[in-house]
Order: C-alpha cells, then structure tokens, then sequence
C-alpha cells in the first residue's frame, strides 16, 4: 500500500459548473490548468557522466543533452532517419553502458502498479538500425542489459530469455515457467506492491553470468473478481495474492551461466520462510549480494553467494524490535572496497559505510533527523550524497559528505529538494517546491552551484498569481500525551474570524508517510475553502521524517494512535473561536480511509461525517507483506488484530459514513466494503455508500474522478 498524491485532479468536484474558485472556473481545474509540469522523470543519466537523455515532445527521438551547458548535443535515435523503422512512437527506452545499443518500447501494457509489457525494439546505433528484439511475436517484459551491452535478458510468458547482438540469436534460458505457478525473473503481485521491485534478474560485472529470482507461488491461494465490461456474462480477473497469515510466494535464486548454460541453484543458510526483495552483484564477479528478510521482517541478512561453489557467507546482519524498513536495501551500494547502508539502530536513519567483506567502517551521518534517501557514493573518492529531513521535517534538503567528514548543503532553497545525480557524480537535477511554488528543475555542479533551469513553471506561477489562491499556514496541534504534530490550515477566502466555519481533516497517515510538507500540492481543499470550510490535515503519530520511535509506535495496533491523533486534533480544533464544533468531517482514501472510519468510530461523536475511499476494513483481509510488517500474522497478534479492525467498532459509530470503492481494486479489495457494508447494515446503522464499476484502487478515469468528488462534496453538504 503506497500513499496516493492527488493533485489538481482531486478538484474534479460539483460537475463542470459557472462558478469559480478564486475567479477560475471549474473547467480550468478540470483541464489541469494548476498542475506543475515535472520533467525528473522524463531524464535519463547517460552513461559517460557528461550528458543525460530525454525523449523530444512527439515521443520519435532520443536526444542527448549537456549538463553542463543544457545543449542537445546528439539525437540518438530518430524515428524519421532509423532504418526499417516501422514504428510511430515510443513510450520508452534503455541505452546501454557502452551505448551502441538501445532497446526502445511501445503499445504498452500496464500490468500492476510497477509492471508492464510491451513491444520491443533493438537498435544498433552504429549501424542506425532497428528491429523486433525477438524474432517470435508477443510483448516481453524487462529488457536488461548486460554490462558489456552485447546481450539483453528479457521475460517472455513467465521465462527468461536472452538476446545476443553479435549474433543475432535468442534463447530461452528458463523451461518452467506457467502462469500462477512459477515466475522466473519478474516478482509476484505482492513482491511488487509492497517492495517496488519487478525485475529479479542481475548481471555479473563480466557479463558471463545472470543471477535470477525464481518466485514459486503455486501454493498461494488465488483471489477472483468479476470484471464489468458490459457483456452479458461478466468476466473475471484470478491471480495470487497472499493475505495476513496464509502461505507465501517460495523464493529461491539461481544463476546461469550464459557459456555453459547451466543453471545453479543458490543454496542460502535460511531457517524459516524468507523474503528476497534484492539480488545484486557487487564489483566482483564471484560476489553475488543476497538480501533477505524473515517473515516478520525483523531481521536483515545480507549474504555473498559464489555462484561457482554455490555456497553463501552471511556479511551484514540487523535486527529490530519492530521490523526492518525493506526501502533502504536499495541503499546499499558497492564500490571496489567498501558498501554503504542506511540503519535506524541509533534512533534515526542514517549512513554507515562498511568494508566490502562486512566490517563495519564508520557512521557517516548523525543527529536527531532522520536520512530520507541515499543517491549514492562516489566510487573514486568515497563522497556519500544523501537527501535529509535535518533542517525540519517539514522540508528537505540535499547534501555530501566527503571521505573526511566535510559535509556540505548542496540544495540552496528551503523546501522540498529532491535530486537525481549523474552517472560519475559531477553533475545533479535538482527539482525543488514550496507549499506556494510550483516545482523548479535545475541543473548544478557537484559543489551545488546553478548551472541552469530547465523548467522553471513561470507560466503556472502567472496563473496563480492571477488566481489568488490561498496558502497553506503550517501550524501544531498537541497530541493526547502531549506531543506536537505537525499540521497544515487552509482558511476560507475572505476568512472573518467572528464567523463560525466546518472543517474537513485530510490525512493519510500510514506508517513513514507524510501529507505536510512545504511542497507544492494543490489539491481538492483549496476548492472546499472558496466554498467556507476550514481544511486541517493532521501528521499523527506513524507518518514520517522524524525519527523511528514516531514512526514505529503504531507497530502491532495499526489505527489505534493514529486515530487517537485525528480525534484529538478534531478536539482541539473544535475548540478554536472561528470552528462549528458540530460540522467537523474527516476524510482519506487507502489507508486514509481506513483512518477516517477509525476516527468517526472511535471518536465519540466528534465527527458528525467521514468518507472512506478504498479503506482496509480488517487487515486480515490484506497482503502478508504489509499487514504482516505492522501487525505480524494473525496467529502472533490475535488481540492487536481484533483492535485494529474496523468492526470491533461499528456499535460505537455515531457519525454519517460515506463508504466508497472500485469492484476491480486489486490492492484493497471491494471484499473490503462488502464485508463491512454488511456489518453496518446488521448493527442497524444507516450509511451511503459509492460503487465504481470496474474501477480499481486509483478510480483514475477523468469522468469517475468528476463524479467521485461531485458526491463527495454533496454528502459534506447534506451532512
């Protein structure tokens, strides 16, 4: 379960009407006219360091670009000039180390949240050629690369393939793959929704060898949904999805050896079920980096296997008291002699830096502020940069640390920074916004000086300025044992502090998440306060940037504290000069939905209404891997279970409900609602509730968007 950003989009409320929101009309919003325009995501590092990559705006071109002077320099692939190219447009590209060879995709397919097949295409820059990757027809998954850029693994229909440009030939690599049964080099659906991973294959540095993740699920059991696609006889949708206590994916790693062609199984020293969410290799050929997590996902075990002799040595090992954050695996990055990792063992994320065979070196980063993300390591002279809440969790900003301990702020402006770095780490794209600045992209030198803007939003920044629109004013609100949380207000225009107004409370509130922040994000709140309500969104305890103990209390009684913090924050609100302590609201989707039924439940009457959209009702009901993260299995946490569902609750509700779901969510499931829907209706207790036909977690279209906030603001207005 990720936390979902809604943006302008949230705005699509009331239909496309003739009133406006600070002089704009509806139809404005409606078009995205406030949305920022964010490029990070459309850049890629080229491999010599010196220049990166972008698609021209039709999507037929790949252009290289200087960092240094923001030029193109070379267009690497043209649809237009490329020879026997037969195809329009690209949706996306991989360019290899060396970069004679690009593979380049289109007709996607989106899978799951992460996953996606498509067709695709190699091209041979040096002999502006491109072609069909395979010879056989269908889409694949996950072209990989070899270092040495002369092959390219990929996935076809649940097995590993291998491409070899030399010689114009494929091969199938795997024979067992099957559908529901057996993934060779791609993650399962909960591998991907809860680790972000989907590609399970890594190279050696030599090219010769390609380690892989066989995912075993046959003995997950299979969830079914109906598909409403207008036929007579609705379809349906199976695969496996492992719920809170019942069986795992198996996972195991293997290594081919692309000379030999044989296949050899990694025999890893693991007592117990185990999660494999990372295979890399190091530097070294005969150092494959093994990284697992017990099911309670409390202990960390890093291994080197030599996939020769097969045999593993255990090299890093963590234990917690609660669980180990799985994102900061990806932080682990090896150079000739050394790796780094980001560890919570002090109270704060921070960076250590270890000797390649697992002594430890020395901490790198401290404080009472957590590491918020890891870029990387310079591999020739040991410069570490990071990202970090140090200066507020409100913000963040950009830093280096050299080998010396010399640390060095790297970003200029007070916010939110976030950096993508070159490929030899002389160069940065910063992109950086405020709660009233949309995002500005820029590029700077490793000494954080501004070399130039590439994409500055003047023209949104005119628009807003011209459109008045208010700002967001940071505040605290005490907790119920006295600890300040962060929050935001929203007043309404033309605010009189002698009236009294409504409130709605926003929040997430999932564990390492965070909705207050000095950002740019113009969301449906800003539409609410032209409409006269006051809109709070509450950080209670379990969001993010502020140390583990904050973010972990939660750990085993997921809603209880979070809840208690929007119900005290309701209380404290009620009690300001300008708040009608009898229309206070809450509302959230995902696991902000989940909360919001857990406050209007628990709080007392507090609440006189909550919407609910997409909310887990029981975590039994959801995925091993996250529920199992903050609650173990049922079996261990029988009692912190039955506290953290919502139906131990339903007697004590004493607000209006507005209960909405998609029936084709593969994430939440509609069993969701159903179940708690019909618990409501046997305690006696009258709700509204909003079905989306064959809409899944994001109920994205732009229709279903109009008219999910236009009931949304109708039910605030009746209730």
């Amino acid at each position: 379960m990720k936390q979902l950003f809604f943006l302008t989009i949230a705005l699509f409320i009331c239909g496309l009407s003739t009133q406006t929101v600070f002089g704009i009309e509806l139809k404005d919003i409606a078009d995205n006219k406030f949305r920022e325009k964010t490029i990070m995501e459309d850049i890629q590092p080229y491999p010599d360091g010196e220049h990166y990559t972008m698609l021209n705006e039709s999507r037929t071109a790949i252009v290289k670009y200087s960092y240094k002077t923001g030029q193109s320099v070379e267009t690497l692939f043209d649809i237009k000039k490329a020879r026997e190219c037969k195809i329009e447009s690209i949706d996306g590209y991989m360019i290899s180390n060396t970069g004679f060879r690009i593979i380049v995709w289109n007709n996607t397919e989106q899978i799951y949240r992460y996953s996606w097949k498509a067709d695709l295409y190699d091209y041979d820059v040096r002999r502006n050629l491109i072609k069909p990757l395979s010879d056989q027809p269908g889409k694949l998954m996950l072209p990989t690369f070899s270092p040495d850029g002369r092959m390219c693994s990929f996935v076809r229909d649940n097995n590993i393939w291998l491409k070899k440009f030399d010689f114009d030939t494929e091969s199938q690599v795997t024979k067992d793959g099957s559908l529901n049964q057996i993934r060779n080099g791609f993650s399962d659906w909960v591998y991907e929704e809860e680790f972000m991973i989907v590609n399970r294959m890594a190279w050696s540095p030599d090219s010769k060898l390609l380690a892989f993740v066989k995912s075993d699920e046959s003995q997950v059991k299979t969830f079914t949904f109906q598909t409403f696609d207008g036929s007579l006889y609705p379809g349906f949708e199976q695969y496996k999805y492992p719920k809170a206590g019942e069986k795992n994916v198996v996972v195991s790693v293997h290594v081919y050896n692309v000379d030999t062609k044989d296949i050899k199984q990694i025999n890893l020293p693991v007592n117990g079920e185990v999660y494999i969410p990372r295979i890399t290799f190091t530097t070294h050929q005969d150092q494959l980096a093994i990284m697992c997590l017990n099911r309670q996902q409390n202990i960390f075990s890093m291994y080197y296997a030599n996939p020769k002799s097969t045999i593993c040595k255990l090299i890093l090992q963590e234990e917690s008291t609660t669980y180990i954050d799985s994102e900061w695996l990806n932080a682990i990055q090896f150079t000739e002699t050394h790796f780094t990792y980001v560890s919570e063992s002090n109270g704060y994320a921070h960076v250590y830096l270890y000797g390649l065979i697992g002594t430890p070196k020395k901490q790198i980063t401290s404080g009472s502020w957590d590491v918020t993300a890891l870029y990387g390591i310079d591999p020739q002279d040991q410069t570490i940069y990071y990202e970090s809440a140090e200066e507020s969790a409100l913000h963040r900003a950009v830093y280096k640390i050299d080998a010396k301990g010399k640390k060095i702020k790297l970003s200029r402006q007070t916010g939110f920074n976030n950096a993508s770095f070159s490929a030899n780490y002389n160069y940065f794209i910063n992109s950086y916004s405020n709660v009233t600045t949309p995002s500005k992209t820029s590029v700077y030198d490793s000494g954080g000086k501004e070399l130039l803007v590439l994409e500055n939003n003047e023209d949104l920044k005119s628009t807003l300025s011209k459109s008045g629109i208010l700002s967001k004013e940071f505040i605290q609100i005490p907790a119920s044992d006295g600890t300040a949380l962060n929050a935001w207000m929203i007043k309404p225009i033309n605010f009189n502090a002698s009236k009294k107004y409504p409130v709605l409370m926003t929040q997430y509130s999932g564990p390492n998440s965070q909705k207050v922040l000095d950002k740019y994000e113009l969301g449906w709140e800003y539409y609410l306060a032209e409409k006269g309500f006051v809109v709070v969104c509450v950080d209670g305890r379990g969001t993010g940037g502020r140390g583990e103990y904050f973010r972990k209390c939660t750990y085993m009684r997921l809603g209880i504290l979070e809840s208690d913090d929007q119900i005290q924050a309701a209380r404290y609100l009620s009690g300001l000069s300008y708040v009608d302590s009898k229309r206070i609201a809450i509302w959230g989707w995902s696991y902000g939905g989940t909360i919001a039924l857990m406050s209007a439940s628990r709080g007392n009457g507090i609440f006189q209404s909550a919407i609910a959209i997409a909310p887990v009702t029981d975590w039994r009901f959801y995925d091993t891997i996250y529920a199992e993260r903050y609650m173990r299995t049922p079996n261990e946490n029988f009692n912190g279970y039955n506290e953290s569902s919502l139906f131990t609750y339903i007697p004590q509700l004493q607000s209006n409900i507005l209960l909405v779901h998609g029936t084709s969510d593969d994430n939440i499931h509609f069993q969701n609602a159903m179940y708690y829907s019909g618990a409501l209706v046997d305690e006696g207790k009258q709700f509204d509730m909003q079905i989306y036909s064959g809409k899944n977690h994001h109920i994205s279209d732009y229709q279903t968007r109009l008219h999910l906030f236009s009931t949304c603001y109708r039910f605030l207005q009746e209730n």
